[in-house]
């Protein structure tokens, strides 16, 4: 005769109708006093009583009763929910976009709880194959923040993504520099265009994209005063960006840039454009003193900018999806280091906070240099007569 089980041990019954055994626990009560009791079922009596013993343990550890069928789509769409308080909309909905794309599609089905090392390190290695190491980073650190704000809402016991190693991703498309010919296409191609003078300033100051979305006309000299003492010359300033904040990159991004004539004369011709698009608007107009604002005067996104510049590049003979406008503010350094301009120079230009990120990222060698010693070795050593 089998052995009765103890109290608070569960139970156990096969169910005709099922033909599956059932294994019962009662887990005591709710906040109305009815009795909560938890279910599980296999085909053999000893799958049920695992069950049952998985269900024992986890209410012993303190697991919610239903923390069982609780998957990973739940676990990070939860933490898009609630656990992403004070980012900003674009950061939400750039993780929602790879959680959308990356995650959600090959793991959201799978059980939190089931959810194992090998399974994490199977998923990055597909991804892996299809996005960069960068992206790669980012999808292991969104799923990794997801786990966590499930594991402290005791939706499972451990964190296994926190013990997978992030592989390597594909190499991204590196970033390149139009050469002197390509840049005076660029910038012919442009006088017909709306973004004239913000491929202008991209190309002959390095100004940043997101440093020229954000610039007000109370930001720009456009005609200096040459009989100062000393003279002031025609300027911008960059005090802000559209980045989070509004703030620039870097402390040493704040800065104030001297405008070739060719910038100005852009300006000049940009502001009369733009009255007339202000006058056709009319009412719809919303005035922020922007200088590159849309055809309503608010402020620009990187479609709008991305859009008109794969036109510009086009008309110029070249291939769209090979330039981004961010690569102009590379060009300005390749440009101004093959005419023998100091990178220290360069940098404090581009308002980095040092050479080194210029001289690796940044200036793309547009000729080959030869590096003299300056005849110091033909001294030290003449040659033998």
């Amino acid at each position: 005769m089998a052995k009765r089980r103890s109290k608070g041990d569960g139970g156990l019954h096969w169910d005709e109708n099922r033909q599956r055994w059932i294994a019962t626990a009662s887990l005591g009560y709710d906040g109305r006093g009815k009795r909560i009791v938890k279910k599980g079922s296999g085909k053999t009596k000893t799958e049920a009583k695992d069950k049952l013993k998985e269900i024992l343990r986890d209410h012993e550890d303190g697991l919610p009763a239903g923390a069982e069928n609780y998957t990973v789509a739940d676990a990070v769409n939860s933490w898009l929910t609630y656990g992403l308080n004070g980012r900003s909309k674009s950061t939400i909905d750039n993780y929602r976009y790879q959680v959308d794309g990356h995650i959600v599609p090959y793991l959201g089905r799978r059980k939190l709880r089931q959810l194992s090392v090998e399974d994490v390190d199977k998923w990055l290695a597909d991804r892996a194959n299809e996005v960069s190491t960068r992206t790669l980073r980012l999808l292991h650190s969104i799923l990794n923040r997801a786990i966590k704000h499930a594991q402290a809402r005791d939706k499972v016991k451990r964190n296994v993504v926190a013990l997978s190693e992030i592989p390597q991703g594909k190499d991204g498309r590196p970033s390149k520099s139009l050469n002197l010919q390509q840049a005076e296409k660029v910038l012919a191609a442009s006088e017909k265009s709306p973004l004239h003078a913000y491929i202008v300033l991209s190309l002959l100051i390095g100004a940043r994209t997101e440093e020229l979305r954000a610039l007000t006309w109370d930001d720009v000299d456009l005609h200096g005063d040459p009989n100062a003492v000393p003279a002031v010359p025609r300027s911008i300033s960059v005090l802000r960006s559209v980045r989070e904040g509004g703030d620039t990159k870097t402390e040493k991004s704040r800065r104030a840039l001297a405008m070739p004539l060719r910038c100005s004369v852009a300006l000049r011709l940009h502001r009369l454009r733009q009255q007339k698009i202000r006058k056709t608007a009319g009412a719809k107009w919303q005035d922020h003193n922007l200088v590159f604002p849309t055809n309503v005067g608010t402020e620009q996104d990187s479609h709008n900018v991305r859009r008109a510049f794969r036109k510009v590049i086009k008309a110029a003979g070249l291939e769209p999806k090979d330039w981004t406008p961010r690569e102009l503010r590379h060009s300005f350094v390749s440009l101004m280091s093959d005419s023998g301009v100091r990178i220290e120079d360069i940098s404090r230009l581009v308002g980095h906070s040092g050479s080194r990120v210029t001289e690796v990222v940044y200036r793309h060698q547009i000729r080959p240099v030869l590096i003299d010693d300056n005849g110091t070795m033909d001294q030290l050593f003449p040659r033998h007569r």
